[in-house]
């Protein structure tokens, strides 16, 4: 319905349907590497909106030297449509999840298992008889195995089989929940699952079958006409035939639904696009959220709190310490791992979900599936109190990025295509060839031969590892980033003094990835402190962690920005340092290397006293300041300028906090190792026999 088949001849719409397939596989394979949730139906309406634009339009100009009447070609109506309709789905989706869950929740609260002993029947039949509605009375209508017979009998007795299954369905449950604490909330998800998947077959796997299946159509619809009239071309033959309905063969949806189970089985790109909208939606936080903060979330996180400062001048106190009740979150118990969301919020997003989108498929309404879900999703999440005030800033900004790479789908979309078919158009069978050889090759190669490094979150520091092998592990990574930051350190320097700009910026990346690297390690140190399993005693110790690489983490941020002051300065074309400055530069660049050998030494020798450590580092701090004097002399005489000046004074200050921070990180190393070793001995010694009660 996107364009009128009837002005393009044979050679036009295979041009169309080819450059389509061609744009949506490199497209959507891009976005699934990012791990962004993208919508396939977008990307096909607007592809096949732009490759037919674009065909018309130089068929116009060709034959009229004009695009003048570029409109009858195009469906306007139907494409205007269907934009709406996507655009609105988005709204929809996200409001409805908002308000049936913040309904839900604070009928069920977060302790909901006490009102689920009395409800939970009535509510997974109300579930689960809206699903078999929308999925089976009104979804499955337009499937090939429905007859006619079978169609007009569900239309007959619609309502009776409603009542019958929804009284059926109460009542056993409710039954098993009070006489054997059956969970019928797993049936609702697993109810849920099956119909989410159900309605995206509907409406997803449709999609994609849809342009290659109209291509081979159209061939179909060739033979024919050629056969019964052997003077017609591929460029003369018209293809009005496609506005006819065709019944989709049984055979091409299975095998595309065997690829999209395999597909997500398999794909980790599936799994990352997953874990976005886990990630934004999830009750817990992190340390670090996975997008950062925008001006826009804030200004909405500012007007959201104002007008729940509004709402809470004008309701009684009383109503809302009563809606305070129903949403207040149980605490974690020790040791218990946090989930996203419970199956209260399970059963809304996929119950709900899976409405809005068999009935809109029902209504042959082609909505984006992923922005139903993913909307409905962070309208739970919004609901269910996941967005607090510590986290609202990072999770909008998340959703406004994948909704603006919705927008960047449809834009990339049109264009893309337009370009493909020009390209087809202007190169024939050349380009047709080699553009589907590159595409399959670079889709088999990003899928299966995909160098992308495995991060290691914990870095070795995995759970049930015995406390002697976890300080060895732990006085490792510590030597480690040591290492790694004066590296860095003086490399940038080095390359800095030669004025080596391309190597800086290497550098600048390597610093970059250095501080996202400690600043996941610290994360974990940070949940281990929260949810952390163990004896109370244990708690010293990974207090220890959390502060050794709090140190770590500042450094590396000292040096991230640095480094990214050297490439600014290089950046900019200023002369870099000479004379006494330049030879002051390569001493820290040598002292810092002879203090990390000399931490090493230290950390492995355990009979050094702490003093021999201090005077180490006091020798250090002293020469710092020393070159510090002779900066202070290099202002004064040769009137250096602010910017130069500036730039010494960071890298005498990084100087400075390397020795400070890791000099306090090797004496709680020393610290932790000497009460590990205590703790230790305390729980091998003898015990010591209790001494007999006198009788009396």
């Amino acid at each position: 319905g996107i364009f009128n088949p009837q002005l393009f001849t044979y050679w036009d719409v295979m041009l169309i349907f080819f450059a389509v397939m061609l744009t949506d596989v490199l497209l959507l394979d891009t976005f699934n590497s990012l791990g962004l949730p993208t919508s396939t139906t977008v990307s096909i309406v607007f592809e096949l909106l732009g490759a037919s634009v674009v065909s018309a339009a130089y068929k116009l100009w060709v034959s009229t030297g004009t695009i003048i009447g570029l409109g009858a070609y195009i469906n306007n109506e139907k494409a205007l449509s269907i934009i709406i309709g996507i655009l609105a789905s988005v709204v929809i989706a996200f409001t409805f999840g908002t308000i049936i869950q913040w309904l839900m929740r604070y009928l069920f609260t977060f302790r909901y298992q006490k009102v689920y002993r009395y409800v939970g029947g009535i509510y997974s039949g109300l579930c689960l008889t809206a699903i078999f509605y929308f999925l089976i009375v009104k979804g499955a209508k337009g499937a090939s195995f429905m007859t006619p017979a079978l169609i007009a009998w569900l239309d007959a007795n619609t309502e009776t089989l409603m009542w019958s299954f929804f009284l059926t369905i109460t009542v056993v449950f409710q039954i098993l929940i009070w006489f054997w604490n059956f969970n019928a909330l797993r049936i609702v998800i697993l109810a849920g699952t099956f119909a989410l998947a159900f309605a995206f077959a509907g409406n997803d796997l449709v999609n994609f079958v849809g342009v290659p299946l109209a291509a081979m159509q159209s061939a179909g619809i060739a033979a024919s006409a050629e056969a019964a009239n052997p003077a017609l071309t591929p460029t003369t033959l018209y293809m009005g035939a496609l506005k006819e309905s065709v019944v989709t063969p049984t055979i091409w949806l299975i095998i595309s639904g065997l690829i999209m189970v395999c597909t997500l089985w398999f794909s980790p790109k599936a799994q990352r696009v997953v874990q976005t909208a886990i990630n934004l939606s999830a009750s817990e936080r992190s340390e670090k959220e996975q997008f950062g903060s925008t001006v826009g979330a804030r200004v909405l996180v500012r007007s959201g709190l104002g007008v729940n400062r509004i709402i809470n001048q004008i309701l009684p106190r009383s109503v809302l310490d009563n809606i305070d009740r129903h949403f207040e979150k149980p605490r974690l118990k020790k040791g218990e791992a946090p989930l996203p969301f419970d199956q209260v919020r399970a059963s809304v997003n996929l119950v709900l979900a899976s409405i809005l989108i068999a009935t809109a498929t029902s209504m042959k309404l082609p909505l984006s599936t992923t922005y139903v879900t993913f909307m409905v999703a962070m309208g739970s999440s919004l609901a269910d109190g996941a967005w607090d005030r510590e986290t609202a800033v990072y999770r909008i900004s998340g959703v406004m990025a994948v909704i603006s790479g919705w927008f960047l789908t449809a834009f990339t979309a049109f264009i893309a295509a337009g370009i493909a078919v020009l390209l087809c158009i202007w190169f024939g069978p050349i380009f047709m060839v080699i553009g589907g050889v590159c595409v399959v090759a670079l889709l088999v190669r990003s899928n299966f031969f995909s160098k992308d490094k495995k991060v290691e979150a914990m870095e070795g520091f995995e759970a049930g590892l015995s406390k002697e092998e976890l300080r060895k592990r732990f006085n490792a990574a510590i030597d480690r980033n040591l290492k790694q930051t004066i590296d860095i350190f003086s490399n940038t320097t080095m390359n800095f003094l030669s004025e080596d700009y391309s190597a800086v910026k290497k550098d600048k990346l390597e610093a970059q990835e250095l501080l996202d690297h400690i600043s996941l390690l610290r994360s974990q140190y940070y949940l281990m402190i929260s949810h952390g399993q163990g004896a109370g005693k244990d708690y010293d110790a990974r207090n220890y962690y959390y502060r050794t690489f709090s140190n770590v983490k500042d450094v590396a941020q000292d040096l991230r920005n640095t480094v990214n002051q050297m490439e600014q300065h290089l950046a900019n074309s200023h002369s870099v340092f000479k004379g006494q400055l330049r030879t002051n530069l390569l001493k820290a660049v040598d002292a810092l290397s002879n203090f990390q050998k000399s931490l090493s030494e230290y950390v492995m020798n355990g009979s050094t006293t702490d003093e021999v450590l201090l005077r180490l580092s006091n020798t250090n701090l002293e020469e710092v300041n020393a070159f510090q004097l002779e900066l202070m002399k290099e202002i004064e005489v040769n009137k250096m300028p602010l910017h130069r000046s500036e730039l010494y004074l960071s890298i005498l200050q990084l100087y400075r906090e390397i020795i400070n921070r890791y000099t306090v990180i090797v004496l709680l190393q020393r610290e932790l190792n000497f009460m590990l070793t205590e703790r230790h001995e305390e729980e091998n010694a003898p015990a010591v026999p209790a001494k007999p009660q006198a009788q009396q």
